[in-house]
């Protein structure tokens, strides 16, 4: 009697588990999971975004590469490179002279591996009709620190170019999984956290007008010392791959590709330098201008229109050039000034361009310096 009842007594607790599982009762054990899986992607995501440098208070450049992704309209003309590019282009200059719709993604000390990276990041949005790259960055085969990279990665939206930049630019002991989830990287910042991190937690100022980082101090060029010998001016196979790689992608994509050198005195553009980008733009078929030898042609004067003693033009120096530069690339584009839509965009651009250079000047006439980067958004 006792089995008899122990198998009914077994019977019936596998009766009452066939029960317990019924589609009811799996559909609602899947909700759960579901929520629990997205608020748990909704508070590691949003303690990530929490810990992220804002880049608000200081080394405002952080804040450049992200800026690009709030554009409403598609440009003509696209700037990839170092700050010779985000301190020397005026946009609103190329626009309000030729009706050129243009934007300067460059990051500081932006490597040729994540030009190409970003450039590909951007033809995911748009295809304008020609690119301009500054050579410039040719000189550097190495990734240098660590800042540098994040600087210019971080910013950039997940997709596979974020991952091959990172890849490309990691230094020792960096991991690519903190390039993907910030976090890792940012986790210790808690003791760091400040106003600004909560105040520009949903939305930030603005750092730049289309990329472009406007100073209007000046401090001139003094003694211009002659260029350190070198032991070999070849550039190294490493970034002659990467510019094949933007050549390549370009002439892929129908944009017409512009190589320049800027007309800033430092660092160092040496004649070997400017030979060996001469042949490389007449085996490619591709533009390439020396800007360095027209400075008296554009105007330029180093005692005025650079705020870095030469590294980088001031708002004076970057207006002459744009407006030189506007000649050459108004050839590969059209001027969209009677289009009413890019009219509405960019008059609101030149409204910002117009405040930050009066309120810039303004305190470089009163106090010596600048203390105004940021546009209130």
């Amino acid at each position: 009697m006792d089995n008899d009842n122990n198998d009914n007594n077994d019977n019936i607790d596998i009766d009452k588990d066939k029960k317990s599982f019924t589609p009811k009762t799996i559909f609602w054990m899947i909700i759960k999971n579901i929520l629990f899986i997205c608020v748990f992607v909704s508070v590691f995501f949003g303690i990530q975004k929490l810990l992220m440098p804002k880049y608000m208070s200081s080394v405002y450049e952080g804040a450049l590469i992200a800026e690009y992704y709030d554009e409403a309209l598609p440009h003509d003309v696209i700037f990839i490179g170092n700050c010779e590019m985000y301190t020397n282009i005026s946009p609103v200059t190329l626009w309000e002279h030729y009706g050129i719709s243009s934007y300067i993604r460059g990051g500081p000390n932006q490597l040729i591996w994540q030009s190409y990276y970003l450039l590909e990041d951007t033809l995911r949005y748009e295809k304008p009709s020609a690119v301009v790259f500054n050579v410039i960055t040719m000189q550097d085969d190495k990734p240098e620190r660590e800042e540098y990279n994040r600087l210019n990665i971080d910013g950039m939206r997940f997709s596979p170019s974020k991952i091959s930049s990172a890849k490309a630019s990691a230094v020792n002991g960096e991991s690519l999984l903190s390039y993907i989830f910030p976090l890792f990287r940012y986790h210790d910042r808690w003791s760091e956290l400040h106003a600004d991190d909560f105040r520009y937690y949903f939305s930030r100022d603005k750092v730049s007008i289309n990329g472009y980082m406007m100073r209007c101090d000046v401090k001139p060029v003094g003694i211009i010392p002659a260029g350190k010998k070198l032991p070999d001016y070849r550039f190294s196979e490493i970034t002659y791959k990467y510019l094949d790689m933007i050549t390549e992608l370009c002439k892929n994509n129908g944009i017409e590709l512009i190589l320049i050198k800027t007309p800033v005195i430092f660092p160092h553009w040496y004649e070997q330098w400017d030979e060996q980008m001469t042949d490389y733009a007449k085996e490619n078929e591709l533009i390439y201008i020396n800007f360095l030898d027209l400075t008296d042609e554009i105007g330029i004067d180093f005692s005025t229109d650079t705020y870095s003693a030469g590294l980088n033009l001031n708002v004076y120096g970057a207006e002459k050039f744009s407006l030189y530069l506007g000649k050459i690339l108004s050839d590969h584009t059209t001027d969209k000034r009677s289009d009413l839509e890019y009219a509405a965009v960019w008059d609101e651009k030149i409204q910002m361009y117009n405040w930050l250079k009066e309120q810039q000047e303004r305190e470089f006439y009163e106090h010596g310096k600048i203390s105004t980067i940021k546009i209130p958004g």
